[in-house]
């Protein structure tokens, strides 16, 4: 939204004041169909002095000219917005002098808004750092490690320069092969309906349209299946019966991309809603209807302590607080895409863009009824994931073969920005409610939660959620922790793995319940928070098995640090003294710390010794953009490093990752949960250790001829000599080892303009512990690109549904993103180089989730902003007003902070500086 002004004004020689001799006034279009001019306003203030009353009146009258038409989003705030713009143009000349005019009219450099500037002036005595408009900088600090040379040293990541310059080969940078044919999903736009038909609109016979498959042409012998996990399976295509809007209906073949996208939007589709139950559409609904999903018992998280005791030891109580959390999109760059084509024998071979190419195997074999060994999947590298191609990616791979299986030719899809939303699922939405009991001092004695998760209409991963939620939950010691969490089955889509799944959400709510705490007792939440850290013996009661030893739990003086390192005493002191002074911005600075656990699964790996001594390497782990490619890089160099040969030292420009290929590497596994780089790493430290051991006899042998051995003539004399110089190996996570938690901490400040609701993130300052890192340059990546997405989920993207459950968000127009003016104006991160860890992957540990939750800090300090405009805005005004309990949604976006630092806070300082001035005349 925005608007142009121009007024020209002139000097009262009488008052002293300054005239509207004229002026103009334009707004965009606020939920109105055009642009529009406010007249009525433009000749109300025609000819007159400006003075606060004036400004009122004008306020007013512009407030019944700019009105959002019926069904407007937000459109309370967009007329409060119109106020705020016109009030922000005409303040300044309502405390300006005749004086000052004619300075600036007659050229001199003092200002027209002297006082302003003046006012400014005393501002920047308050200010901690120069923050810039615009770009962002910042300080990183890390420690590389010469121990497993080249491991821990920061290389630059492998295959940024061919992804910088365009060159990397995605899946539809593929050429398409010879009568190659384009598809894409046609979607149901009903909640709960029988499919009757689906016909076109007769235009689209001119989109060449091939052919359309739906559940009917699953080959005999084969499964209507989409994807399949621990839990369930989901469908291929609605059969009869759609249970979600966006659910796949059929697969739409044509010509070319535009022209299978273009059939699918014509398509109309007959629904019958006859004798059918009403959907259900939200947890609440669910619960009562016990549409639920079972949680495997082994997975469902253990309680610490009794709940009655703990809110017996409390001097105050929270009852029954609610939160509700919304979901969020992948928005990776490259959408769901797959080709697929038909090879010899009634086999098919499948490019896909996926995070799992092992489950995606799986599924294609059996929608088409085939064996295993007749599918295979390449996979080499993926343009952004997040969990999002997990799951659904293997419907796409599904619905690609199947069409290329029917019509005996290659079929691909590249999903357009629209579908992929429609049918992505993306993160969890919940509803939690708390019950808190606390001491005076802050210290929590016993927290209940009741959580209900929208899971959608099919399972998906969602039995994990209860753990997870609760994992990051116990970041605190809260003496008790009890929990009654359903995982609901409604009429939404899928919900999926999304960046740290359950555990953005799980840190959220204990976020929530401490700023709560606080302000009940009008303490400050950090004095809560740090009194509610674990000890290392809570921890071990809350973590128990995850632990570690006493060494490992760096939280403590991560957390004690970062509060000397971002001065984050002295900055909150300037923080308050600069709400003090400033009417129209305010700034809130939080720190928050936190625990995460991260799990290592089976990982495999490959690695052979070609004759020149070049070494190619495959991973089960999929290189989605993380550096997991170059990690592996370097432990593959210095694992067959032990070999010692004379030139050794640049191995690593030998050794070259290649794409995931199902036939070539099996058990491959899934790429999620932050650890696959580790255990592809160790994955192929074993095979390494395989090779080097075959080696060795060979090696000293010609020692004995030569004294000293070369890598090319070892491994030439190996090819020679008939030693096997491939091995491949199946990393399995020892018992007391497949599980650690991970600590970081950020102090986030932030400024909220209270005319908009814009918040402008000025400093973020964070210390992460990643072990003993693999690789500094890589991590540091991971946090800072980790913290960014988390900011897109606290504060800017909303991913809405219609009344049907329809995905109404399109693209970057309505679904908005992080971009360069979100990144924290100073952005500065330090890694922890712990080397603690011995039963880890070289005393490595986790980066890339963990730090999304960090993020939370800047929604906190948003918090405190909002908390210290509500208090301005009680104080001028007698009556009773806001108080300092209330709950930010997240997302925080603009209209929500806007509508809690007040819609009418323009009329209110308004109508507070004519009270003043009339008592004064009193």
């Amino acid at each position: 939204m925005n608007a142009a002004f121009l007024a020209e004004v002139s000097p009262c020689k009488v008052s002293g004041g300054i005239i509207i001799d004229n002026c103009r006034l334009a707004f965009g279009a606020y939920g109105t169909k055009h642009a529009i001019r406010a007249r009525k306003v433009e000749e109300f203030l025609a000819g007159k002095m400006l003075s606060i009353s004036i400004l009122y009146e004008a306020v007013t009258q512009l407030r019944a000219t700019v009105v959002p038409e019926d069904g407007t989003l937000s459109s309370a705030y967009r007329s409060s917005l119109a106020s705020g713009f016109l009030f922000e143009f005409f303040r300044p000349l309502t405390d300006s002098s005749a004086e000052n005019l004619k300075g600036h009219f007659d050229g001199y450099t003092s200002s027209l808004f002297s006082k302003s500037s003046e006012m400014k002036g005393k501002h920047e005595q308050f200010r901690y750092g120069n923050y810039p408009s615009l770009l962002s900088s910042g300080k990183q600090v890390i420690q590389s490690s010469t121990e497993y040379f080249p491991v821990g040293e920061p290389i630059s990541k492998s295959g940024a320069a061919i992804q910088a310059s365009g060159e990397a080969v995605y899946v539809d940078d593929i050429p398409s092969p010879t009568n190659c044919l384009h598809g894409t999903f046609i979607y149901s736009t009903k909640p709960l309906a029988r499919v009757k038909k689906i016909s076109f609109k007769q235009k689209s016979q001119a989109y060449e349209v091939t052919a359309v498959l739906s559940s009917k042409d699953i080959p005999k012998g084969g499964e209507n299946i989409g994807s399949k996990t621990i839990f369930g399976t989901e469908p291929l295509f609605a059969d009869g019966i759609t249970r979600c809007a966006g659910e796949r209906l059929a697969f739409v073949i044509a010509d070319t991309q535009k022209h299978a996208d273009m059939a699918a939007n014509s398509a109309v589709i007959d629904y019958d809603m006859e004798n059918l139950e009403s959907p259900i559409l939200s947890v609440e609904e669910a619960v009562k209807r016990a549409s639920l999903f079972e949680v495997p018992p082994i997975l469902y998280p253990k309680h610490v302590g009794d709940i009655e005791k703990g809110l017996a030891e409390a001097n105050h109580k929270i009852l029954s607080a609610e939160i509700k959390l919304g979901s969020q999109y992948y928005f990776y760059m490259e959408t769901q895409s797959a080709l697929a084509m038909p090879d010899e024998d009634n086999c098919m071979v499948v490019y896909l863009s996926s995070q799992c190419p092992e489950y995606a195997h799986s599924t294609v074999a059996a929608c088409l009824g085939i064996p295993e060994r007749n599918v295979r999947i390449i996979t080499r590298r993926v343009g952004g994931g997040f969990g999002g191609k997990y799951i659904i990616s293997n419907a796409v791979a599904a619905a690609c073969t199947l069409a290329a299986q029917k019509l005996r030719c290659p079929v691909r899809i590249y999903l357009n920005r629209k579908t992929d939303m429609i049918m992505a699922g993306g993160r969890h939405p919940m509803k939690i409610t708390y019950s808190v009991g606390f001491k005076s001092n802050g210290k929590i004695t016993a927290l209940q939660l009741e959580i209900l998760i929208n899971a959608g209409i099919y399972e998906d991963i969602s039995g994990i959620m209860p753990h997870t939620i609760v994992s990051t939950l116990k970041k605190y010691d809260w003496g008790v922790l009890s929990f009654d969490i359903k995982v609901c089955k409604t009429n939404h889509s899928s919900k999926s793995a999304m960046r740290a799944p359950g555990k953005a959400q799980g840190s959220f709510i204990a976020e929530a319940v401490m700023e709560h705490v606080a302000s009940i007792l009008s303490m400050e939440v950090d004095s809560v928070r740090n009194i509610n850290l674990h000890t290392y013996e809570s921890l071990s009661l809350f973590y128990e098995g995850s632990e570690g030893e006493l060494l490992e739990y760096t939280l403590p003086s991560i957390w004690n640090k970062l509060a000397i390192s971002a001065s984050f005493t002295h900055r909150t002191e300037m923080v308050k003294a600069f709400n003090r002074i400033n009417i129209w911005k305010k700034r809130g600075i939080s720190r928050v710390p936190i625990v995460y656990e991260v799990f290592l699964r089976p990982t495999s790996g490959k690695v052979s010794i070609l004759r020149d001594g070049s070494v190619v390497v495959e991973v089960g782990g999929i290189e989605l953009g993380q550096g997991i490619w170059t990690k592996v890089k370097q432990m593959a160099a210095y694992a067959l490093s032990a070999i010692q040969c004379d030139d050794i030292g640049d191995l690593l420009d030998k050794v070259r990752v290649i794409q995931c290929d199902t036939l070539s590497l099996v058990q491959g596994g899934e790429t999620s949960g932050s650890t696959t780089s580790e255990s592809s790493c160790e994955a192929v430290r074993l095979c390494c250790n395989i090779l080097v051991e075959r080696l060795t006899p060979l090696k000293k042998n010609l020692e004995g001829q030569l004294g000293s051995v070369k890598w090319e003539t070892l491994i030439f004399q190996a090819y020679s000599q008939a030693v096997h110089l491939s091995a491949g190996s199946l990393f399995v996570p020892d018992s007391t080892g497949t599980h650690y938690l991970n600590y970081g901490t950020a102090v986030s400040e932030v400024e909220v303009n209270l005319l908009t609701g814009e918040t402008t993130i000025l400093q973020v300052d964070i210390i992460y512990d990643c072990g003993q890192s693999l690789n500094p340059a890589v991590d540091l990546g991971q946090i800072e690109g980790a913290f960014v997405q988390g900011i897109g989920f606290f504060m800017l993207e909303e991913y809405p549904t219609n009344s049907d459950g329809l995905v109404v968000a399109e693209g970057t127009w309505t679904y908005k993103i992080p971009s360069i003016d979100t990144i924290p104006k100073q952005f500065n991160v330090e890694i922890l180089n712990s080397g603690h860890h011995q039963k880890h992957v070289l005393s490595s540990k986790a980066s890339g989730e963990p730090p999304l939750l960090l993020a939370v800090s800047v929604h906190c300090a948003a918090r405190e902003a909002i908390r210290e405009a509500r208090k301005q805005l009680l104080s001028w005004s007698a009556l009773d007003g806001p108080d300092s309990t209330f709950q930010l949604e997240v997302p925080a976006i603009m209209p929500v902070v806007k509508e809690l630092c007040g819609l009418d806070i323009v009329e209110r300082y308004l109508e507070w500086k004519m009270g003043k001035k009339q008592a004064s005349v009193v």
